[in-house]
């Protein structure tokens, strides 16, 4: 009788393996079998642009100070999000149409404007950037970046919450990149980590092709940098 269960339980896994369910075979199948470690990058650069929207978020090394982002990216670069810790403040930061707003509280304005008195002016009120200002930070182009997707190495598959990876690295004078890449469905990237003396840290990808609303403030809620500087 326990062996008829058994063989029951076995022939349920192997119904639902074939409806994509789940496995039955004691061996899984690498699906980047056969391809260089640059060629899995380009492949999870790809799929992550196409995706159309994703969630970044992380903490990092600059300037010695621990700086924490979390950022909802949508299509044609629109995002939205937060930035910020210690000393530097914290700030809002939204790009709706290639527009970039930021919202900051008096710590990030200070620091920004090394210490400008019209800090206390800008605080907790939606600031436009300058013309010219950086509309592509959150341009998914721009943050897969295929120069940076060269002479990687693969080395022993791991886990991300639970998803399979595939782990490329990147040592480049003294600094190294690991890039953990979706073994399984969509070969997105999952995490992104960099450790050295220069900007250390830690990105972590999530909710590949969910919605993202991205509204630009009111133009009532919003300050001009440019006209602030002349007065």
């Amino acid at each position: 009788m326990a062996a008829n269960r058994k063989i029951l339980a076995a022939a349920v896994a192997c119904a639902a393996a074939f409806v994509g369910i789940t496995g039955c075979s004691s061996e899984e199948k690498d699906p980047f079998e056969g391809m260089s470690a640059d060629k899995i990058a380009k492949k999870a650069a790809d799929a992550s642009k196409d995706a159309g929207s994703f969630r970044v978020a992380g903490e990092g090394k600059q300037d010695s100070e621990t700086v924490k982002v979390d950022f909802s990216v949508a299509k044609a670069g629109d995002c939205k999000g937060k930035v910020g810790g210690g000393a530097g403040g914290t700030a809002e930061l939204l790009v709706a149409d290639k527009t970039q707003y930021i919202k900051g509280d008096e710590a990030y304005w200070k620091k920004a404007m090394g210490g400008s008195g019209k800090a206390s002016a800008l605080k907790d009120k939606w600031v436009k950037a300058p013309s010219g200002g950086n509309g592509g930070v959150c341009d998914p182009d721009a943050m897969f970046q295929s120069k940076e997707l060269k002479k990687l190495e693969r080395g022993k598959d791991s886990e991300v919450d639970g998803k399979k990876a595939a782990v490329l690295t990147k040592d480049d004078s003294g600094k190294k990149t690991t890039f953990y890449v979706a073994a399984e469905g969509k070969p997105y990237f999952l995490k992104i980590v960099t450790s050295g003396k220069e900007d250390p840290g830690t990105m972590n990808f999530t909710d590949y092709g969910k919605p993202v609303d991205v509204k630009a403030p009111a133009p009532g809620d919003v300050m001009d940098m440019e006209e602030l500087m002349k007065s």
